[in-house]
């Protein structure tokens, strides 16, 4: 059966881009630039972007476009069936590893986006909200059925096809993301005192900025681009061969870190225009559905049709972003299934879906029935997330930068990027220093961060 392509070079882009753009970008990154100097974190974390994610994104994409194979084909073929053929692996399963836990959270924003419409949060008393979340996880059902609608809507894309499933669905959601997240960033610096958050979000503080402030950066830009997770090397095995893949990288990092710096414009101008201490509204889970509830209630009249119509759009934008990222890391697992065992995509993705649904409910139900099994003193959710995050992705990242620095050809890398010479590459030669010495050292302080070796650093 012959392999599909994207339709378009905007759809191949919207794609990757989809990939990237998820929930990191709204309960991550605003809170560490407020916190780690505004502005001057922003302009380390582009630079960590330019030095550390591009070059890994490019090696990802021209592995995948070069083999036309899913992640784990890809390194079997272009390392020739060496032992670097488990880097591709690796990738499969770390993607797939995440989406077990991933779903979850994809679950609550659907939920928060239905209580937002429904104006649940109404004449809610400031400190319920943290009650409504932790009743909400901990119900043995209500977070299970919104977790088989999420994984049901990923199912349908991804059975649908490449270009008729993912393709599409991306040039629809993506457009829908970035006129959302414009629209909430224009409604929030409007409101009055938004001045003041925009300052702490823009103004530079290099006083504030340490050897953790960097560290922090570092891990920002390469888990925020979904690097050595599969998505970008399954997706870029899609290309066709006329796709520019330096251009294409800039414009999925240029998307991802705009929808990141605008989650900022929407949540701190709300957040001082009440009053609220930005230091105190929490990261992750508790900002997203804790804090941010209750701030945009008080910011825009408690009940009020501006408050249902905000709160409502946000919620949806995390569930949009929360999507495009979880098709893409079911894709990688659907791929590799599909191609490596001969299966039909519907039998390939069916088998993956229900794998997720499986591993999923059981971190769902961990926050619940299950909150007592432990391993590690970690319940299942968090023991897949830390798992991913402190392991997978930081060694699978530099053992593609290693792989693309030493491993592979010159030859091979260049003709890929220039398109066998039809494309200018005067940065080939960066890129190249940056993946055999900057990318591996950078994420290996990352790695032995994300593993506490630094924590005397933080105290």
């Amino acid at each position: 059966m012959e392999r599909e392509n994207f339709g378009s070079k905007l759809g191949a882009v919207l794609a990757a881009a989809g990939s990237a753009v998820g929930l990191g970008n709204v309960w991550r990154f605003p809170i560490e630039t407020g916190q780690n100097g505004g502005a001057a974190f922003i302009i380390i974390y582009i630079l960590c972007i330019l030095l550390l994610g591009l070059p890994i994104m490019i090696s990802e994409f021209l592995i995948g476009r070069h083999t036309h194979a899913n992640t784990a084909g890809a390194f079997r073929i272009i390392s020739n069936g060496s032992p670097w053929k488990w880097v591709g692996r690796m990738g499969v399963f770390s993607g797939w590893f995440i989406l077990c836990y991933y779903v979850v959270v994809g679950a609550w924003t659907m939920h928060y986006t239905f209580l937002s419409a429904t104006n649940a949060f109404d004449d809610v008393p400031a400190q319920q909200y943290e009650d409504i979340f932790n009743n909400f996880v901990a119900n043995p059902w209500l977070p299970t059925l919104w977790l088989f609608l999420f994984i049901g809507v990923i199912h349908f894309v991804i059975t649908q096809g490449v270009r008729s499933g993912i393709e599409k669905s991306a040039k629809l959601m993506m457009p829908t993301l970035f006129i959302i997240t414009i629209f909430l960033a224009i409604c929030s610096v409007s409101l009055p005192g938004a001045s003041r958050g925009i300052e702490f979000l823009l103004k530079p503080d290099w006083s504030k900025v340490t050897s953790t402030t960097v560290l922090d950066a570092m891990g920002q830009a390469f888990y925020s681009l979904s690097l050595a997770m599969g998505c970008l090397c399954t997706y870029a095995s899609y290309f066709d061969k006329k796709t520019p893949l330096a251009k294409s990288a800039v414009n999925v990092a240029t998307i991802d870190t705009l929808i990141a710096i605008m989650a900022g414009f929407i949540i701190f101008p709300s957040v001082f225009n009440i009053g609220m201490n930005p230091n105190d509204v929490g990261v992750g889970a508790g900002l997203t559905f804790v804090s941010l509830p209750n701030v945009f209630q008080q910011a825009l009249g408690d009940g009020s049709i501006l408050a249902v119509i905000f709160s409502t759009l946000f919620y949806f934008l995390l569930f949009v972003a929360a999507l495009t990222s979880a098709i893409s890391l079911h894709e990688v697992a659907t791929a590799y299934v599909t191609e490596e065992f001969k299966m039909s995509r519907k039998k390939g993705a069916t088998l993956v879906t229900v794998t997720i649904l499986v591993l999923g409910t059981l971190c769902s139900l961990s926050f619940g029935p299950l909150s007592n099994v432990k391993l590690f003193d970690r319940n299942i959710f968090s023991l897949f997330d830390d798992f991913s995050g402190r392991f997978l992705l930081p060694l699978g990242g530099m053992l593609i930068s290693i792989f693309a620095g030493w491993i592979l050809d010159r030859k091979l890398y260049h003709d890929e990027i220039s398109n066998n010479g039809d494309l200018k590459a005067p940065y080939f030669k960066l890129l190249v220093a940056s993946l055999r010495y900057i990318a591996p050292f950078a994420i290996g302080l990352v790695f032995l961060d994300q593993l506490g070796m630094f924590d005397f650093i933080k105290k």
